[in-house]
């Protein structure tokens, strides 16, 4: 599904990622945990085009994409769900949600589309006309996952989606997340709760200061001392 193989992105003379590789599969959850500062914002921006790698190279189902523009790569079926749900303010619920529609390939299927984010999300079929400025962050965090659901993907890489929010909101982010590995959806997440995170993951890499320093099963990387000790507090 999707390759990153030897990936450096640096800002400006800054090298952020250095020598970064990993691998997604079809219908998995991969899961990449650090610290503030690691570089995993750095990693998924240069995954779906907003960043350009000064070496290294993408591949998106079987196609070379570090060259091109994101709303390409949106177009070959990877969705980017951003940390901080990044919505238009002023804008309903429902037309940030066909937001997500916008490539042509998916945009003759928006009703239908809609119809299962709204499945999934049953409440924003109820607020769809409200601004999207006045939902709860949990609220506005269900309609980015919408939105980026709306182009169909493939794949989703998902920033943080637990940023900021109540632990029973997180529950039920998590469950979705699952939910969408259920539908045939690969997912890359990007999540500061490593617990949880690990808990429902398939695979999962660890980047400390842009370097991958562990990779593996996630089971096994809850066992590993150095997640216990770093990230868990155990």
């Amino acid at each position: 599904m999707l390759e990153v193989s030897n990936i450096n992105t640096f800002y400006g003379k800054i090298q952020a990622l250095w020598a970064v590789s990993l691998r997604i599969d079809e219908a998995e959850i991969v899961a990449m945990v650090g610290g503030n500062g690691a570089g995993k914002t750095t990693l998924l921006n240069t995954i779906s085009g907003l960043l350009r790698p000064a070496s290294g190279q993408v591949v998106f189902r079987g196609n070379r994409i570090d060259g091109l523009e994101s709303h390409a790569i949106v177009d070959l079926g990877m969705s980017h769900i951003p940390e901080g749900r990044k919505l238009f303010p002023d804008m309903s619920v429902r037309e940030n949600l066909e937001m997500g529609a916008y490539p042509r390939r998916v945009w003759k299927h928006k009703q239908e589309t809609l119809d299962e984010v709204y499945q999934l999300f049953p409440f924003l079929r109820a607020r769809q006309g409200q601004l999207a400025r006045t939902l709860s962050g949990g609220e506005q965090q269900m309609v980015a996952m919408g939105r980026g659901l709306m182009s169909r993907p493939r794949l989703c890489v998902i920033d943080e989606p637990s940023s900021g929010l109540a632990p029973i909101v997180v529950d039920e982010i998590f469950h979705i997340i699952e939910g969408l590995r259920e539908q045939g959806i690969a997912i890359f997440l990007i999540e500061q709760n490593v617990q949880q995170t690990l808990e429902i993951a398939d695979r999962a890499y660890v980047l400390e200061n842009g370097r991958v320093t562990l990779e593996g099963e996630s089971e096994k990387l809850l066992q590993e001392e150095h997640i216990r000790k770093a990230y868990l507090g155990l």
